[in-house]
Formats: C-alpha cells, structure tokens, sequence
C-alpha cells in the first residue's frame, strides 16, 4: 500500500471514531481519485453525452459522505463502495437518457479494456454490462464483485483481494473466469443487436 492509500485508511478510520477534521482533509484526497476514475469511464463514452465527470464524482462523494452507519474499514472498503455507487449512477444515467430517448441508442458506452487492457469488444454498453453482471452475480456473486471492483472502483487486485478478504490469486483466477464468461455474454449481445 503506498503512503496516499495508507493516509486514505488513516483517515477514514479517524472519520469513523468521529474526527470531523479527517473528514475535512479526507475530502480532497478523495474527490481527486473519484475524479480520476470518473474522467476514465466518461472519456469512453459516446460524444454528445450529457452526465459530466464533476457531476459523477459531486453525487458518488455525497451519498457516500452520507452514509451514517459504515465503519470503513480502510481505502479498498471505501473505493469498492464508491465502485457500486458509480455503477448505479452511470446506469440510471444511461436508463434515464435511454428512456427519454424511447430505446434509441441512449446508453453510455465505456471500454470493458479499460480494467486491465483486455481483449474484447471495444466499447460496452454500461446498460448490458450491469444486466451482465447482474447475471453472473445469480451463479457467482464474488467474480461479479470482483468485476464491479476493478472496473467500477479502480481497485488494484491486491486491494480487491484485501476488500474481498480472499488470496491475490483467487482473484487473478476468478477475474480471467469472470472476464471471458462477460466478453462471450456482451458479444452474443452484440450479435443479437446486429
């Protein structure tokens, strides 16, 4: 863990025993990496699209801030809760502008390649992505958790092994299963679609 994710952890667990002031120096520190990972999934989307990585990061911090009762444990925990937080924002977004648009072709498009350069379809609608990792989530919650974490969250695989509290390799092994059962779920989507 380098000495930003180790001031991170200090922080949070400063928060949680009611340090207001660690709240006042965790903001900046993490509203810059929201930020970072908002601009990531948002510079994939498709031109023309209306949500802003500002307004990704502005709605991801406050309902997390929000959250009274979550003991976080340390940055992992807080990164892959902001992973689910951007998830359902990016897909009610997508919802949303596929709705006004009556089914047209609203959904955001982002690149499944951006969580570790994998091979795969360019750019994956974030609408089938979430329906996707819903499905996988019905045979195998941890591989979809572990997906959500490392696209969604940015998290490192150690940092989703510490989340998850299962071995580094586990997760190696279980994101290469996840990664090729996805890529064959989002291609035969794509196949129907055509």
């Amino acid at each position: 863990m380098n000495s930003g994710s180790q001031e991170i952890t200090q922080l949070l667990l400063a928060w949680n025993d009611g340090d207001q002031t660690a709240l006042e120096r965790l903001a900046p520190l993490v509203e810059r990496e929201l930020h970072r990972l908002a601009q990531g999934y948002l510079n994939h989307e498709r031109r023309g699209h209306s949500l802003q990585a500002t307004e990704l990061v502005n709605e991801a911090y406050v309902r997390l801030i929000d959250w009274q009762n979550v003991a976080w444990q340390n940055r992992a925990h807080f990164f892959g809760m902001a992973a689910q937080m951007m998830r359902r924002i990016l897909v009610d977004h997508a919802r949303r502008q596929q709705f006004q648009k009556r089914g047209g072709g609203g959904a955001i498009q982002v690149s499944l390649e951006r969580a570790e350069n994998i091979a795969g379809p360019s750019s994956v609608d974030v609408i089938a992505l979430d329906d996707a990792l819903a499905a996988l989530a019905q045979f195998d919650e941890r591989k979809s958790r572990i997906v959500e974490l490392k696209f969604f969250g940015g998290l490192s695989e150690a940092e989703i092994a510490e989340t998850l509290q299962v071995s580094l390799r586990t997760v190696q092994r279980e994101w290469n299963l996840a990664h090729a059962w996805l890529y064959r779920e989002l291609s035969k989507e794509t196949h129907d679609d055509a």
